[in-house]
C-alpha cells in the first residue's frame, strides 16, 4: 500500500503543480474552486504518507 499512496500523493502534487501556472485565481494564500479541491487532494495524501512513514520506524 505505501507505494500505492506515495504513486497517489505525487500524483496529486503534480496536478496540483499544473494548476498553479494556468490560474489568475490562485496564489499563495487563496485559490480558485478546483484549485482548493487539488490542494486539499494534496493535504489528505500528504498526511496519510508521512503518516505511513512514521507508523514504520
Amino acid at each position: 500500500m505505501p507505494d500505492d499512496l506515495y504513486q497517489r500523493y505525487q500524483a496529486a502534487h503534480r496536478a496540483y503543480r499544473a494548476h498553479r501556472p494556468d490560474c489568475a485565481d490562485c496564489t499563495d494564500t487563496s485559490r480558485c474552486p478546483a484549485g482548493q479541491r487539488l490542494y486539499a487532494s494534496l493535504a489528505r495524501l500528504q498526511d496519510a504518507y508521512l503518516n505511513c512513514q512514521r507508523q514504520q520506524r
